[in-house]
Order: structure tokens, then C-alpha cells, then sequence
């Protein structure tokens, strides 16, 4: 898999992201997990770019991939990141602010993280 410098800079921003949030995770009480994504939003953004590539892969049945019991995706930090390597993948960039939106549709519909 070849990724550009961009996508490299994007997962490793992500990563260090993902590890300063584990981190912390016990020093204080965090705030509800995506509070700032709007899940209208992300519903919309899902439907358009996910719900195809996970239809191919789960036999025309995209809500299998979070419903599975091997899910990869158990903390509001691996969803952040999943999201991101999706986006990048796809060559769709979303900015971080477009990544908290999907994350915040796919908690309330699926994940149920809670602060």
C-alpha cells in the first residue's frame, strides 16, 4: 500500500493524537466522546462514502462491520483512528472536524462510547 506524504503526516498526527488521548484517559473526566461532531451530519457522510466499500465487504450488509464480534474498534480513540485510515484510503481527506462528525454518528448508532 502506498501512501502519500500527506496521508503519512495525517495518520501520524492521528496516532500521536490517539496516544496523548490514552494517556490522559485516567488523569481527568473526559468530555462525551465527540462532542463536537454533529451525527446528522455524519449519517450523511457515512451513507455517501461508507455504507458502499462495507456493503462489498459484509455480502450487501454494511451495519456487519460494527456489529461483528471480531470488531477491531473498542475505544473512541480506535474509532478516530479507523476513521481516518478509511478517509485516507478512499482518498477521501476529510479534516478532523468532518472525522468527529462520522465518529459521533457511528457512537450514537453503534458504538455507545460513553465519557
Amino acid at each position: 500500500m502506498i501512501f502519500s506524504t500527506g496521508d503519512l503526516a495525517r495518520l501520524l498526527s492521528m496516532l500521536i493524537v490517539a496516544a496523548a488521548f490514552s494517556a490522559s484517559a485516567g488523569a481527568q473526566p473526559q468530555p462525551k466522546p465527540f462532542a463536537s461532531g454533529d451525527p446528522k451530519i455524519g449519517k450523511t457522510m457515512t451513507e455517501k462514502d461508507c455504507v458502499g466499500c462495507h456493503e462489498q465487504r459484509f455480502d450487501g450488509d454494511a451495519a456487519k462491520i460494527y456489529l461483528r464480534s471480531d470488531r477491531k474498534v473498542h475505544t473512541p480513540a480506535q474509532l478516530m483512528a479507523q476513521i481516518g485510515m478509511c478517509s485516507a484510503q478512499l482518498g477521501k481527506n476529510y479534516f478532523p472536524e468532518e472525522e468527529e462528525h462520522v465518529a459521533a454518528y457511528l457512537n450514537l448508532q453503534y458504538y455507545k462510547f460513553k465519557p
